[in-house]
């Protein structure tokens, strides 16, 4: 893959001040993924034989199908189609369980949220030196609103390479933005709940009617697609 299709410069992706920037990072690789595997891409055989053995998961195949013609979507699945038919379905007598495993491994492999994953690993590398040299990114980082579960994670986890005697500020930045936030979504969601109390009709909601999803990002590091007015019930 070129190098160039996941080169995102850290400052821009930090600059909007706008939700995780961590989520901001992945949603910009994914688009420009996405294109590209439906671009130019499409037709280079050393992507055909990868997208072909791993394929994609749901949610990157909905990307694509955004992104892309009908008819390149259609290309990239008629190879597709081809390659699991070989492995699934091979000529002669093949053992059942070998066969199962095989198309279960279907389900746990995706092109794109495998070099997602790469280059997230890359970029955030490139996230904690930038930390490192400049104050001015220091600002930048610790100026942000709030960083997700899955985020507050991983960042956590790289930041272990850190030398010593910086781990304690970045370690005290990065807790302060996801958990800051988690009291604001949990205050906010607790409000929520007060509000279908008969007690509390004609009441202010503040800032609670979108904590559901607000929570439900924070925790998975995606937005649900699926929205409802506050006041409205299940059926």
């Amino acid at each position: 893959m070129r190098e160039d299709i996941c080169s995102i410069p850290v400052n821009e992706v930090f600059e909007p001040r706008e939700g995780c920037p961590f989520c901001r990072m992945r949603d910009m690789l994914e688009d420009r993924m996405a294109t590209y595997i439906t671009g130019a891409a499409m037709m280079e055989p050393d992507v055909r034989v990868e997208t072909n053995r791993l394929g994609f998961c749901h949610q990157h195949f909905e990307q694509i199908l955004a992104r892309g013609s009908r008819l390149s979507v259609a290309l990239i699945l008629e190879s597709l189609l081809h390659t699991v038919e070989e492995e699934v379905f091979p000529q002669g007598k093949s053992q059942p369980k070998k066969i199962a495993a095989v198309a279960k491994a279907r389900e746990d492999h995706c092109f794109i949220c495998e070099n997602i994953e790469k280059n997230m690993v890359h970029l955030t590398g490139s996230t904690l030196q930038l930390w490192q040299r400049e104050e001015e990114f220091r600002r930048l980082y610790a100026d942000q609103p709030y960083l997700c579960l899955p985020h507050y994670a991983m960042v956590l986890q790289a930041a272990a390479k850190l030398p010593r005697k910086l781990f304690p500020q970045f370690e005290a930045d990065t807790t302060r933005l996801a958990k800051a936030y988690l009291e604001t979504l949990a205050g906010d969601v607790t409000h929520f709940t007060k509000m279908f109390d008969y007690r509390n009709a004609g009441g202010d909601w503040g800032n609670s009617r979108d904590s559901i999803e607000r929570a439900i990002q924070w925790l998975t590091a995606r937005a649900p697609q699926i929205h409802q007015k506050a006041e409205e019930k299940n059926r």
